[in-house]
C-alpha cells in the first residue's frame, strides 16, 4: 500500500514503473536511515495524512537494510482484517516459520495458538505471545540487523499491536529497528507515547513545483497554480490531480473553470480510471478490495476459475494495481477503498459471499465476509459471529472478540439477545483498556433494553475499567449512584456495584467514599449469599476499622476461594490488605500457578500481590510481578496500573540500593496519575523515594519525602498506604532534626488504628516510638524495640524485622552493651544479605565491626556489585533456567540475558554459567531459605 513522496510507483498509461526520486523529504529521510544504519532508537513511528509518502519512505528504508544485508520483515494493515485477531502478526512472521519452530515449546504453542494453528487453549497468555515475538526477533538478531516495517499500523488488530508494543519496548540494546507508519491521528495502543516520532508534514512550496515538474506532463500556467494551491503539499493529491488534469484530452484541452477535485475526494479520481475496464477485470478489482489480505492474490484467482490472468493487464496499466514478491497489491489504499466504494452494494455483498465460500477452511475470515454480506436481523451469521468471538477470546484477541459480538449484536434478531451480545463485547473490550469503546457499548445496551440485569452488567463493566483509570472520583459516583437505584430490586446487582467502589475508594483514598460504602450496606438485607462481596466491600474500603472480625472470616473464605479459583486473587487482596501476608502470598502463588499463562489475573490489582512478595521478602518475585503488571498496563493503556507497578518496583529498587533508578522509577508513576485521585499510588511513589533518600543517607530528603504521605496535621493521607512509612519517618526524623513533629504523627496514627492495628503495624509504631525516645528516657526506648521483636508474627516481614533488630543493636552498642549487641546484629545482617538490601548490609557490616565482630567477606561484595536486574538474572541462571527462560520471567529477549551474564560474570570472578550455583551457596547466609 504505497503512498507517494515524490510520485507514483506505478504509473498510468505508458508510464513505466520504475523509482521515482524522493522530493522534499531529505530530512525525513536522513532520519529513516539514521534508525535502519545504527538502530539508535529501537521503534521509529513515522506519521501522516494519506499521501504523504510513507510507504515510499518505508521502501526506501528497507532497500538500505537490504542492501546492508540487514533482514526485513514487513506486515502492512487491512482495514477488512482489523477484526482478526492476530492477523498482522501472523503477516508479518509468515516468512520464517522455522525461527517460529525454532522457539522454546510454550512460546511456539502460544503463537500457533494466536494463529489458530492448534488448539486454542482454556486462555491465552498475551505476555507470552509478546515473549515469543521478542525471542525470535531477539534469534534473528543474533545474525545480524533486522529491520521491522509496519505499514498502514492503523489497521492492525489490537492483539497484534499489543503483542509488537510489548516487543518493541524490550529491544534497547538489540541490532532491530522496527519502523512504524500509521495515519495522524489514528490511536496506536503502545506506540502512541513516549516513542520517537517522525511527522510527514506538506511539502513546501518549492519542493512541490519540483514534484510536478517530474510529471510525464508538467502542468503550467493557471492548471499548474490550482493543482498547488489544492494539493496543499499532499504528494500524492499533487500526482493525482495532475494526472487527472492530463486525462482530460491533455495540456491542450485543461480542465474547465472551477475546482479540481480536492484531496479527500481523492477516491472519485480512482474510482474515474474503472470507466472502461473489462468486467472481468472490474469483478477481480472488487474482490481484491473486498478481501485486501496477504494471501488475497491467491485467493482472488481461486474466486474466479474462468479469468485469465490477462484481466489484470487493464488494472496494471491505470495504475491501479501493481505485482509485488507476494502478488498483487493495490497501488495505494485509496484504491482499494475507491474500488470498493463505486461498486454497488448488491456487487459487494455478492464479492463477500464468494469469499465466504471460499474460506471454508477459515471459519473467522469467512464469518466476518458473511458479516459483510449481511443485512440485520440475520440470526445465522450473528452465531456465527458469536463462535468468531470465543475463539478469539480463547486466543487472547479480546478486541477481535469484542467486534465480533459487536456486530453479532447489530445482526441478531431480537432487541434483547442484541442487548446481551452488547454486554459480552463490553466484557471483552474492557480487556483493551478501551474506555471510552467500553462506554459506547454500554450505551448501545440502554438503548435497546430496559432489562435491569444487563443494564447493571453494562454499568459494572464500565466500572470495572474506568475504576483502572485516574477518574475515580466521578467513577465512584457513578458505580455508587447506580448501585443506590438497584438496591430495593436488584441487591446482588447493586453488592457487584459496590464491590468495583470499593477498588476506587482504595485507590482514591477518599474517606467520604467509605463513609458512602457503609451507607449504602446497611441499606442491603444481610443475606447469606452474599457473604462474599459484602465482606470484599468491607475488607477493600476499611481493613482495619473491622480487622478482627474480617481476619476470622479469612479460613473460610480461603476454603471457599480453593473451590473457585476465579476467586483466589480476591481472597488474596483481602489477605494482604488485613496485614495477613502470609495467607496473601500462598494464595497469590496459588493463583498464579492455576491461572498459569492465561493473561492477566481476573480480579486485577496486581499492585497487592507485588506488595505481598516485597513484604514478605520474595523480592524477585516481586519484581517479576511489576513487570507483568506494568506490560500489561502499557498495553491495555492503563495508566493507573503502570504507575501503581513503577511505585512498587521502584521501592524494591531502593531497598536494594539502586536509588538512582528508584527515583527514577518512582518519578514515572508521579507522572502518570493525579495525587488526589490516586492517593494510593501516589502515596506509595512517595514512600519509594523516601526509601531512596534512606538509601543514600540523605535523612532531611527522606524526611521530606514521607512527610507528605502524611497530610499537614498528621493524618494519613491514605487509609491504608501512609501507615508502613511511620517507622521509616521516625528514623529518618531522628536523624534530621524532627523529633517531635514525628512523635505527634506516629501517636496520631497509633490512636487512629488503636485495636484495628494489625501485629505487623503495632511493631512498626513500637519501633518508631523506640526511635523516636527522648535520651532522656533511655528504657523507653529499648522496652519499645523490644515489644516490636516480641510478637512471632511480624517475622513474615523480614526487612521491617531486621530494621528493628539493626535498631536495637545500635540502641545496645552505643550503651557500650556490646555483647547483647551481636545477636540481633547478626541476624539483621544476615537477613540484609540474602534480601539484597545493600545499603543496609553496608550498615549493619560497620555496626557489626564496631561490635566485633569477624565480617570479613569478599563473594557476597561481589553479588552486591550488581544491579538489582543483573542479580534476579544470576538467580534464576543458578537454578538452571535458560536464557529464554529468564527472558519469559522478566520479559527480556534473550540476548538481553546473556549479555547481562556477560557483563556480570568477571565482576562475580566466574567464568561458566555453572559456577553460579556454588558463587550463590556460597554467599547464602547459613540457615536462609531459598525464597
Amino acid at each position: 500500500m504505497d503512498e507517494h513522496a515524490g510520485g507514483p510507483r506505478a504509473g498510468g498509461g505508458a508510464e513505466p514503473e520504475r523509482e521515482h526520486p524522493i522530493v522534499g523529504r531529505d530530512t525525513e529521510l536522513a532520519r529513516l536511515f539514521r534508525a535502519v544504519d545504527s538502530a539508535s532508537d529501537p521503534v521509529l513511528v513515522l506519521l501522516g495524512d494519506a499521501g504523504m509518502g510513507k510507504s515510499t519512505l518505508l521502501d526506501r528504508a528497507v532497500s538500505r537494510a537490504g542492501a546492508s544485508g540487514a533482514r526485513v520483515l514487513r506486515a502492512e494493515g487491512s482495514e477488512s482484517e482489523s477484526g482478526l485477531a492476530f492477523s498482522a502478526l501472523h503477516q508479518l512472521l509468515r516468512p520464517v516459520p522455522a525461527e517460529v519452530d525454532g522457539l522454546p515449546d510454550r512460546q511456539r504453542a502460544a503463537l500457533y495458538d494466536a494463529f489458530g494453528a492448534g488448539p486454542a487453549t482454556a486462555g491465552c497468555d498475551p505476555m507470552l505471545i509478546g515473549v515469543a515475538v521478542l525471542s525470535l526477533l531477539s534469534g534473528l538478531a543474533g545474525r545480524g540487523p533486522v529491520l521491522v516495517v509496519l505499514d498502514d499500523a492503523q489497521w492492525f488488530d489490537r492483539a497484534s499491536l499489543d503483542a509488537l508494543s510489548f516487543a518493541a519496548r524490550r529491544l534497547t540494546g538489540e541490532p532491530v529497528t522496527m519502523l512504524v507508519a500509521a495515519r495522524t491521528g489514528d490511536h496506536l495502543p503502545g506506540f502512541d507515547r513516549r516513542v520517537p516520532t517522525l511527522v510527514l508534514g506538506p511539502l513546501e512550496a518549492a519542493a512541490a513545483g519540483r514534484l510536478l515538474d517530474l510529471r510525464p506532463w508538467r502542468p503550467a500556467g493557471r492548471i499548474r497554480s490550482r493543482i498547488l494551491a489544492q494539493a496543499d503539499g499532499n504528494p500524492l493529491a499533487l500526482t493525482e490531480l495532475a494526472r487527472a488534469a492530463a486525462a482530460q484530452d491533455g495540456p491542450a484541452h485543461p480542465p474547465p473553470a472551477g475546482p479540481l477535485p480536492l484531496t479527500e475526494h481523492l477516491e472519485r479520481i480512482f474510482a474515474a480510471r474503472l470507466d472502461g475496464l473489462p468486467a472481468s477485470t472490474t469483478r477481480a478489482l472488487l474482490l481484491l478490495a473486498a478481501m485486501d489480505t496477504a494471501d488475497s492474490a491467491v485467493a482472488v484467482p481461486a474466486a474466479l476459475p474462468d479469468t485469465e490472468d490477462d484481466a489484470w493487464l487493464p488494472a496494471e496499466r491505470a495504475g491501479l494495481v501493481r505485482r509485488t514478491g507476494r502478488g498483487l497489491r493495490f497501488s495505494h489504499p485509496l484504491v482499494r477503498s475507491a474500488v470498493y466504494h463505486a461498486a454497488s452494494a448488491a456487487a459487494r455483498r455478492e464479492a463477500h459471499l464468494a469469499l465466504a465460500e471460499l474460506l471454508h477452511e477459515e471459519p473467522d475470515r469467512r464469518a466476518w465476509h458473511l458479516a459483510a454480506a449481511a443485512t440485520p436481523p440475520d440470526a445465522a451469521v450473528s452465531a456465527e459471529l458469536e463462535r468468531t468471538a470465543d475463539r478469539a477470546r480463547r486466543r487472547g484477541g479480546h478486541a477481535a472478540a469484542a467486534m465480533a459480538l459487536q456486530r453479532a449484536a447489530e445482526l441478531a434478531p431480537g432487541r434483547e439477545d442484541s442487548a446481551r451480545l452488547l454486554v459480552e463485547a463490553a466484557a471483552e473490550a474492557v480487556l483493551t483498556g478501551d474506555l471510552p469503546w467500553v462506554e459506547e457499548l454500554a450505551a448501545a445496551v440502554r438503548a435497546r433494553t430496559g432489562d435491569a440485569a444487563l443494564l447493571a452488567d453494562a454499568a459494572a463493566h464500565v466500572g470495572r475499567l474506568a475504576a483502572l483509570t485516574v477518574r475515580h472520583t466521578v467513577v465512584f459516583s457513578r458505580l455508587a449512584d447506580t448501585a443506590e437505584e438497584l438496591a430495593p430490586t436488584r441487591p446482588a446487582t447493586a453488592l457487584d456495584l459496590l464491590a468495583g467502589a470499593a477498588v476506587v475508594r482504595f485507590y482514591s483514598g477518599e474517606d467520604a467514599q467509605r463513609d458512602r460504602l457503609q451507607d449504602l450496606l446497611r441499606r442491603l438485607p444481610d443475606d447469606p449469599s452474599h457473604a462474599w462481596p459484602r465482606t470484599w466491600v468491607r475488607a477493600v474500603s476499611d481493613p482495619f476499622g473491622h480487622r478482627d472480625a474480617l481476619v476470622s472470616l479469612l479460613p473460610r473464605l480461603a476454603a471457599e476461594a480453593r473451590r473457585r479459583p476465579d476467586r483466589l486473587t480476591a481472597f488474596a487482596v483481602m489477605a494482604w490488605l488485613l496485614d495477613e501476608t502470609p495467607w496473601a502470598v500462598r494464595a497469590f502463588d496459588e493463583a498464579f500457578d492455576r491461572w498459569g499463562s492465561r493473561g492477566p489475573l481476573p480480579e486485577g490489582l496486581g499492585g497487592a500481590a507485588a506488595w505481598s512478595y516485597v513484604e514478605q521478602g520474595k523480592w524477585g518475585r516481586a519484581r517479576e510481578a511489576c513487570a507483568r503488571g506494568s506490560a500489561l498496563g502499557s498495553t491495555a493503556g492503563l495508566d493507573h496500573a503502570v504507575a501503581c507497578a513503577s511505585a512498587v518496583d521502584a521501592t524494591v529498587l531502593a531497598y536494594q540500593g539502586d536509588a538512582e533508578a528508584a527515583r527514577a522509577r518512582a518519578e514515572e508513576a508521579l507522572a502518570l496519575i493525579d495525587p488526589l485521585e490516586s492517593r494510593s499510588v501516589a502515596v506509595y511513589a512517595r514512600r519509594a523515594l523516601g526509601a531512596a533518600a534512606l538509601a543514600d543517607g540523605a535523612y532531611e530528603a527522606a524526611y521530606d519525602q514521607l512527610r507528605t504521605v502524611f497530610t499537614a496535621d498528621g493524618a494519613p493521607v491514605h487509609y491504608h498506604a501512609s501507615y508502613p512509612a511511620l517507622a521509616d519517618l521516625a528514623a529518618a526524623a531522628v536523624r534530621g532534626g524532627r523529633r517531635d513533629e514525628a512523635t505527634a504523627i506516629v501517636e496520631r496514627s497509633a490512636r487512629a488504628l488503636a485495636a484495628g492495628a494489625s501485629p505487623r503495624l503495632r511493631a512498626l509504631i513500637s519501633r518508631a516510638r523506640g526511635l523516636l525516645a527522648q535520651p532522656d528516657h533511655p528504657d523507653a526506648a529499648e522496652r519499645h524495640f523490644r515489644a516490636a521483636l516480641a510478637d512471632p508474627v511480624p517475622a513474615h516481614w523480614p526487612f521491617e524485622r531486621a530494621q528493628t533488630l539493626l535498631d536495637l543493636a545500635e540502641w545496645l552498642r552505643r550503651r557500650r552493651r556490646i555483647a547483647e549487641a551481636r545477636a540481633p546484629l547478626t541476624e539483621a545482617l544476615d537477613t540484609f544479605r540474602r534480601l539484597g538490601a545493600r545499603p543496609w548490609i553496608d550498615r549493619a557490616r560497620a555496626e557489626a565491626r564496631a561490635a566485633g565482630l569477624d565480617v570479613t567477606d569478599t563473594t557476597p561484595d561481589a553479588l552486591a556489585a550488581l544491579s538489582p536486574q543483573q542479580q534476579q538474572i544470576v538467580r534464576l541462571a543458578a537454578r538452571g533456567l535458560t536464557n529464554r527462560e529468564i527472558g519469559e520471567k522478566l520479559f527480556l529477549s534473550p540476548r538481553t540475558v546473556g549479555s547481562h551474564l556477560y557483563r556480570t560474570f568477571p565482576k562475580l570472578g566466574i567464568t561458566a554459567r555453572s559456577q553460579l550455583r556454588d558463587l550463590l551457596e556460597a554467599t547464602r547466609p547459613a540457615g536462609a531459605h531459598r525464597g
